[in-house]
């Protein structure tokens, strides 16, 4: 479908990312607390989401210049 976007994440990266939707979801629907991530999957997860947001069309920084 041309509207789709494709990320390829690792493994490391897509349990991070399972762990802190879940865990967001449990928040939001029975308030439990959130665990802090370690810096390494604070990593990860800030270079998926820069990933996803080029795949968007969207700039990481208003100083941003990878696109």
């Amino acid at each position: 479908m041309p509207d789709d976007i494709v990320l390829r994440l690792d493994r490391a990266t897509a349990e991070d990312l399972y762990v802190a939707l879940y865990e967001a979801g449990e928040h939001i629907a029975a308030g439990a607390p959130f665990t802090p991530p370690t810096t390494e999957e604070v990593e990860r997860l800030g270079s998926f989401l820069r990933d996803l947001a080029h795949a968007l069309g969207r700039r990481c920084s208003p100083y941003c210049d990878h696109l």
